[in-house]
């Protein structure tokens, strides 16, 4: 097949490719939200629809189904640009789009969140989706703590610290974006933003508080050492672990 993007498919394509085995369909989330004053609001949505290309591509019998593009950013609505739906809405969404890949013959529905605040409302919806549809398989990646442990260790092995890789629009990201869409990148606003400690008493704050109770111009880490080459290590290693754990039917928390 040409492309193994559904979107871009026709429905008697589509069917055929699933009587010939490919019964494993993936779906990206992401976010549509400020990402600093030097990167896109589709940052989120753009890596996500990289990796899951990717993926699919990888594991041989799957499909990519469209990717959300917009998820739950109520804590970074105070920058201009970001739109940010419900938890409820999100959670209606999932179901949705399960319901109807369902239809079509999947065995395997993998959801692969790239936005922090997706993961929470993608977990307790896989869970009761898998209760709903117990003759399918319904997983997705939602330990958002180690998905950030994974980044920090790539960006260690390029000498980037915690910090400077950072957990919103940090040297990580910036790097990735640089790698997929330069022209996209401004990079004479590249600026350090919040350098502390992020670990989950940090994060929790973020979602009750907003950004700006850390970062009053929405990145957290440093941008300024980013670069094309970081990005697509970055992009690269990450596909392999979530291949990897795909492969071990994803861990769920």
């Amino acid at each position: 097949m040409k492309t193994l993007r559904m979107e871009e498919m026709n429905w008697v394509d589509i069917k055929k490719a699933i009587q010939d085995g490919f019964k494993t369909v993936i779906i990206g989330v992401g976010s549509t939200e400020q990402h600093g004053p030097h990167l896109p609001t589709q940052t989120d949505a753009l890596i996500a629809d990289v990796m899951v290309n990717l993926i699919a591509q990888n594991l041989k019998n799957a499909l990519q189904a469209r990717t959300i593009s917009v998820g739950c950013s109520e804590h970074h609505l105070p920058f201009s640009g970001t739109i940010s739906l419900k938890k409820s809405t999100l959670k209606a969404i999932i179901n949705d789009y399960i319901e109807s890949l369902q239809k079509h013959g999947f065995q395997n529905i993998i959801f692969i969140p790239t936005h922090g605040g997706n993961f929470n409302p993608i977990k307790e919806t896989v869970e009761q989706a898998q209760v709903k549809y117990p003759d399918i398989k319904i997983l997705a990646f939602t330990d958002l703590m180690r998905f950030m442990d994974v980044q920090d260790k790539i960006a260690a092995g390029l000498n980037i610290t915690v910090e400077e890789a950072g957990g919103h629009a940090g040297e990580v990201e910036t790097s990735e974006v640089l790698f997929l869409a330069e022209n996209l990148v401004k990079k004479e606003r590249f600026q350090p933003g919040y350098l502390g400690i992020l670990g989950k008493e940090e994060i929790e704050m973020l979602f009750e508080k907003g950004m700006p109770s850390l970062t009053d111009i929405g990145v957290l880490g440093d941008p300024t050492k980013a670069s094309k080459e970081h990005g697509k290590i970055y992009i690269e290693k990450m596909v392999e672990f979530l291949i990897n754990e795909i492969k071990k039917g994803l861990v769920r928390d």
